[in-house]
């Protein structure tokens, strides 16, 4: 029999939940003696405040943090994310490596003139040493502060500090950021895009490429660091919870400036924190939300930038080819978005939707290809509402199709052209390339200055119960296998238009397309 690393067989494995995988963490290993006395197993306050998790269990006495002189500790990770209101609303996260007394949040209209403090919450993660330290203990500080009644379209400065390092101080001016709110009207404006990043030198790169395009936000369509690097949702997968102290440092040079909007991928879920594997989640983001009947994920959640809506989704929800959380939100999520992609689509100042979430409905990729519980769930959806855009990650390659309507081609859209959703159907964009291992189509790359068209190409898509249902498709307009971002340049006004851009780690442009509607 096969007996995965943490000691659950596999046959059992594969049939357990998120939640009951965390049941298992928190109390069968204990009474096994697999993880070390002494070490603390309490998550922070603030990850119970969501229904969907259980309060955290504490497994033996919690040990003292280490807690330094606060003026040797300098914040690090720092990383924003629209409140409910991007005009008004903004919030701030950042790291410090050891507990630090009274953390705050400096925030002015001049560098020297950070008048405002803001008390910051603490969230505490505490990750045990697990199978005899082939899991490396971690114990992590995340720090959150939320700003409301904000100017719209103003450029405020910010500092995060503690008691004994404050950023307004003259020595510390260097490491204050800025952030920009969204505009009180339409104005001309950039976004970008990507899933699948990691930490890596082609992460790295092609975060300093998205800084480049001087965006208003980033859209990230899950699997964000990789620290459980299986992905599958299962015991077996192993887990470095430091993985994140790089990836937030590394994200940081972007992500002070540029608001980061996250949702969850497989690689997200991490059992051990909570029930539903988004304890870890809640407490390195702050998110915008679902409104007064709350999904209870993360990665569940909208606003609206100028004249563009964005509707981030957890597809782990739905998800047939990895199921660890399927059905978790229990329909909820499902019809939340049902109601609100209406309510943005009546909203008379908005022009366009942009959909976004991890598991692909269209993709011609040799590994994961479509997974056909996004087809069924969400799929009806986007068209009955006529969504705009739909991007994804999952796929760690680039792949555009036609305008789809009703699973098939309703228009070709070559590289260069025009469409129009309203009346053309929708374009699904998988951008996965943003730094992880890259994975292969089964036909040739087709790409700007590279054309190798195929009228049809022969894939797959996940069926319920995992198995892969053989499809032969006509939608595979553009594939890249290589490091790659989206960019989308809006211009609102009496025609409004987006115009959709690929580009390569090289910075060479991959693809383009424009999103009209009228």
């Amino acid at each position: 029999m096969d007996i995965p690393r943490f000691g659950i067989p596999e046959k059992l494995a594969a049939r357990m939940s998120m939640a009951e995988q965390h049941a298992y963490l928190r109390t069968r290993l204990t009474r096994r003696g697999t993880l070390r006395a002494g070490v603390a197993a309490a998550a922070g306050a603030g990850l119970a405040a969501r229904p969907a998790q259980a309060a955290p269990t504490v497994l033996t006495a919690p040990r003292a943090s280490t807690r330094v002189d606060g003026s040797l500790v300098a914040p690090f990770g720092r990383h924003l994310a629209y409140g409910a209101d991007p005009r008004t609303q903004m919030s701030v996260a950042w790291q410090v490596p050891f507990a630090v007394e009274r953390p705050f949040l400096r925030i002015g209209l001049q560098p020297w003139a950070l008048s405002r403090r803001i008390d910051a919450e603490v969230r505490h993660l505490t990750t045990p040493e697990l199978n005899g330290g082939k899991i490396a203990a971690a114990e992590q500080f995340y720090l959150h502060a939320g700003l409301e009644r904000l100017r719209p379209g103003t450029t405020y400065y910010y500092g995060v500090g503690h008691q004994g390092f404050d950023p307004a101080d003259s020595r510390n001016l260097g490491t204050l950021g800025t952030f920009t709110t969204a505009p009180a009207r339409a104005e001309p404006f950039t976004f970008t895009a990507f899933g699948d990043q990691g930490v890596s030198y082609d992460a790295l790169g092609n975060d300093q490429l998205i800084l480049g395009q001087n965006p208003a936000f980033h859209l990230h369509a899950g699997d964000l660091c990789y620290a459980d690097p299986f992905g599958s949702g299962r015991p077996a997968d192993g887990y470095d919870a430091r993985t994140w102290d790089q990836y937030l440092a590394q994200t940081e040079t972007v992500a002070r400036t540029v608001p980061w909007m996250v949702t969850t991928g497989n690689h997200d879920m991490e059992a051990w924190y909570s029930p539903d594997g988004y304890g870890g989640q809640n407490a390195r983001w702050s998110l915008p939300g679902n409104g007064p009947d709350p999904v209870n994920l993360p990665g569940a959640y909208s606003f609206v930038h100028g004249n563009v809506a964005v509707v981030a989704l957890d597809a782990n929800d739905v998800s047939y080819e990895i199921p660890a959380n399927f059905g978790i939100s229990e329909g909820r999520q499902t019809r939340w978005l049902d109601r609100r992609l209406g309510e943005l689509r009546a909203h008379h100042d908005i022009d366009f939707v942009v959909v976004f979430f991890h598991h692909c409905a269209f993709s011609t990729s040799s590994v994961h290809a479509s997974d056909g519980g996004v087809r069924d769930a969400w799929v009806p959806l986007f068209e009955k509402h006529r969504v705009d855009l739909v991007v994804n990650g999952h796929n760690h390659v680039y792949e555009r199709t036609d305008a789809i309507l009703n699973g098939a081609v309703r228009r070709r859209v070559p590289i260069g052209e025009r469409v129009d959703p309203a009346r053309d159907g929708i374009v699904y964009v998988t951008a996965g390339g943003a730094g992880r291992g890259l994975m292969r189509f089964a036909v040739p790359d087709s790409y700007e200055g590279h054309p190798a068209e195929r009228e049809s190409v022969d894939t797959f898509h996940t069926v319920r119960g995992g198995g892969k249902a053989a499809e032969t498709v006509e939608w595979s307009r553009v594939r890249y296998t290589g490091f790659s971002f989206l960019a989308v340049a809006v211009e609102p006004g009496r025609h409004p238009r987006m115009e959709v851009t690929a580009l390569a780690e090289s910075g060479e442009r991959i693809d383009h397309f424009e999103i009209a509607r009228g």
